[in-house]
């Protein structure tokens, strides 16, 4: 016996079929990102991919490979255009867009070298007191919270808006230094092979910086998918393990000769109040650079 369904029928059918064969595909949320704003997105990236491999959401990159400033990037995150950056944090980022507050440096940004013109060395070789180096001018991304920190502790800071800038400015002489974290000046060096820069020698300024990632305000998914999985990467050793094992770090280790320098503490009053300063877990005593922090017990939350 043949039997005719009506139309309609035949419609929610078809509706229904549809929504369950296209349900996997909408279930992988896309997350727009700018790669190319600073020396750090090989590692940020890292990280990110690691944290998400920790959970059950399923995510895919739009990658944007175009050099953008880190202001027009943050405008960009806040406004929607795109998803995630990753930055140092002052209270004026954390007033724009949702950290993730996981420092994925472990607090080594905040362990400051300097990229130099070499005809400068023999100045800095003379330099004893902090007093000795407020004579020297310091260059840094407008939007950077280093910027602040520096100037907030006395340090005349030349500003401007484009990261590639900085490093043809203090070749020409704009300015005496340009403070970089402690395992970022070998990398950025190798990228500049046209400039002769060095590395330098004798002096490391040292202050609380955490380097998060960020999203807009209302992306409090993504945020929360991204600290639940470096939580787990944290607790589980695989967080340490891309961290003690990246080329950039091992360079520290090898090249910094951290324990032989004049250290400058500074402070940072631009560091928000909400810092997790408390986990011992996330940061890393430069004393002990090379050993794993001490483990923590990190509350897992269910899936």
């Amino acid at each position: 016996m043949n039997i005719t369904l009506p139309r309609k029928v035949i419609s929610v059918a078809m509706i229904f079929l549809s929504s369950i064969w296209i349900h996997p595909l909408s279930a992988q949320t896309i997350i727009k990102v700018n790669e190319a704003t600073d020396g750090n997105g090989r590692y940020a990236m890292q990280m990110v991919k690691l944290a998400l491999s920790k959970i059950d959401a399923r995510y895919e990159f739009e990658i944007d490979s175009s050099e953008v400033s880190q202001a027009r990037n943050i405008a960009d995150v806040a406004e929607g255009r795109s998803d995630l950056l990753w930055a140092a944090t002052n209270q004026e980022m954390e007033d724009q867009l949702l950290p993730i507050r996981i420092p994925l440096y472990k607090g080594l940004l905040g362990h400051r070298i300097f990229i130099i013109n070499p005809a400068s060395q023999v100045r800095f070789d003379r330099v004893k007191t902090f007093a000795d180096l407020k004579s020297f001018s310091f260059g840094q991304g407008t939007t950077w919270a280093d910027s602040n920190i520096l100037a907030s502790n006395g340090l005349t800071v030349v500003r401007t808006n484009k990261y590639q800038s900085l490093f043809y400015m203090v070749d020409g002489g704009r300015f005496d230094a340009f403070p970089r974290g402690v395992q970022e000046p070998w990398g950025e060096l190798q990228s500049h092979p046209d400039l002769p820069l060095a590395v330098e020698k004798r002096i490391m300024l040292v202050y609380r910086m955490p380097f998060y990632l960020f999203t807009s305000k209302t992306n409090t998914k993504l945020a929360s998918d991204l600290e639940l999985g470096l939580n787990r990467a944290i607790a589980d050793g695989s967080f340490d393990k891309i961290f003690l094992n990246d080329p950039m770090v091992k360079d520290v280790l090898e090249k910094a000769h951290l324990e032989q320098r004049l250290v400058f503490p500074l402070d940072n009053p631009t560091l928000p109040k909400e810092t997790p300063v408390e986990r011992p877990e996330l940061w890393l005593d430069i004393d002990s650079l090379g050993k794993p922090a001490p483990a923590a017990m990190v509350d897992m939350v269910a899936e």
